[in-house]
């Protein structure tokens, strides 16, 4: 998705947020009403009990009759299934019913129509909150947060604009729009009630992207990065990101620091397979020679180094002895001259690379598992808040903090609004099929083995 898309999807939902858009302003007349079987709603109990807790007076029925913000909801859950809400059209109708009910003036009638919009807003609003399914929140804070009834009302109810209110609300952040937007033109224009699960998904694990502020944005579908301030893309960069068999884990988490130095600990299958083949052949001279390697004792940060010359290498290449191998700072180190970790259970981190031609190539899927960057000390300017990323001196893993902690989500996406519709990338993946990324997610935990 370039870095042009991405400002028109945010300045589309920008203007969502203003008010009304042209689509629902313009259809403000009810629909005729409709003979439909009565939805249970499962929120329609502690809604119930919240109106009698807090005796809250009319959200939707502020002035006597029902508000625009009726027709935007009715507008937003036709096209609810989009958002993970199967029965979203038929809550919709059930909805429009109990408005067409209330105009009789029956204080009862009117009740209880304030009370059907309310618990069908509150489940949409806890759909839409869901936490991304395979997706990693280092902290619980990361999750979606307001899903609890009271919580959801109450924002509602003090909100200057309930109409603003309800837009920003279900735009949930700029690229979840774009792609539910273009996904539900397509399927008016096509009479299509069923949205294509692809994009489903892609919403599945947008929909933790932050709305506002400033983020890091990892794209492993599209193989980039963009740099988010005040919720809108300022720059972006290449990435090489995880390979099918090593895919880049969906992550939320905070960049505390940036590490200028960094030693590379070389992940477990690279040590069984081309350092111990390389060691056999070439002796200590390829071990100890230009690319600074050293036997580890153990995984702590503070390891004793073993000597190369008394490990068994022809065991480690058959798996049957395991090492930690490190590589020192320097020209050949692959994590070039600076790292950007994170915390996170899966050890996945950003790094520059002692590679750069790579990034010419079409396929960036190439590593395993963490994100190498296209220009490090671009990203870390900016990280810095302007200031250039310089090393202090010569010392391995020197750590300096980042003026702000800023925000990280690593996702996956593949579909992408253009003017013409949703068009999809490659899937090296596999994750557009339903429940594949919660496999992989469980794969991963499973193996917790150290990645580049």
């Amino acid at each position: 998705m370039s870095l042009h898309r991405f400002k028109m999807i945010a300045l589309a939902s920008a203007l969502a947020v203003a008010g009304p858009t042209a689509a629902i302003a313009a259809d403000q007349a009810l629909a005729p009403i409709a003979a439909a079987p009565i939805v249970s709603i499962p929120t329609a109990g502690s809604v119930s009990a919240l109106y009698d807790q807090y005796k809250l007076k009319p959200i939707w029925f502020k002035n006597g009759g029902p508000s625009v913000a009726v027709t935007q909801l009715t507008q937003i859950l036709r096209r609810a299934r989009l958002d993970g809400l199967s029965n979203g059209p038929e809550l919709a109708v059930q909805v429009e019913n109990a408005v067409r009910a209330a105009s009789s003036g029956n204080p009862a009638d009117i009740a209880a129509a304030e009370q059907t919009i309310s618990a069908a807003w509150v489940l949409y609003v806890q759909t839409i909150k869901r936490p991304t399914p395979g997706m990693i929140y280092q902290y619980d804070v990361l999750k979606p947060q307001g899903t609890r009834t009271d919580q959801i009302l109450l924002a509602a109810s003090s909100a200057p604009s309930l109409e603003a209110h309800v837009s920003s609300v279900a735009a949930v952040n700029p690229v979840y729009a774009g792609i539910r937007d273009a996904e539900w033109a397509r399927m008016q224009q096509t009479g299509t009630l069923d949205p294509d699960p692809r994009a489903v998904l892609n919403l599945e694990r947008s929909r933790s992207i932050p709305a506002k502020g400033r983020f890091v944005l990892v794209d492993a579908g599209g193989s980039r990065l963009y740099m988010y301030e005040n919720g809108v893309p300022v720059d972006s960069m290449k990435v090489i990101v995880g390979m099918p068999d090593r895919p880049t884990p969906m992550i939320s988490s905070v960049m505390y620091y940036i590490v200028y130095n960094p030693y590379w600990n070389a992940p477990d299958h690279l040590v069984r397979g081309p350092i111990a083949a390389k060691t056999l052949a070439g002796g200590m001279k390829y071990f100890h020679g230009k690319m600074g390697y050293q036997v580890m004792a153990d995984w702590s940060a503070n390891s004793a180094t073993i000597p190369a010359e008394s490990i068994n290498w022809k065991d480690v290449a058959s798996g049957k002895v395991r090492l930690r191998v490190r590589q020192d700072p320097g020209p050949e180190n692959f994590m070039g001259v600076l790292k950007f970790p994170f915390p996170n259970p899966e050890d996945i981190y950003l790094h520059d690379t002692s590679t750069p031609q790579h990034f010419k190539d079409a396929d960036l899927h190439q590593s395993n598992g963490c994100v190498r960057l296209e220009d490090a000390k671009r990203f870390g300017r900016w990280l810095l808040g302007g200031r250039d990323p310089v090393a202090p001196g010569p010392d391995p893993e020197i750590q300096a903090q980042v003026p702000q902690p800023v925000p990280i989500i690593l996702t996956y996406l593949t579909a992408q609004p253009t003017s013409a519709g949703l068009t999809y990338l490659k899937d090296p993946y596999g994750w557009d099929k339903p429940g594949a990324a919660q496999m992989a997610a469980a794969q991963m935990v499973a193996s917790r083995v150290p990645r580049d």
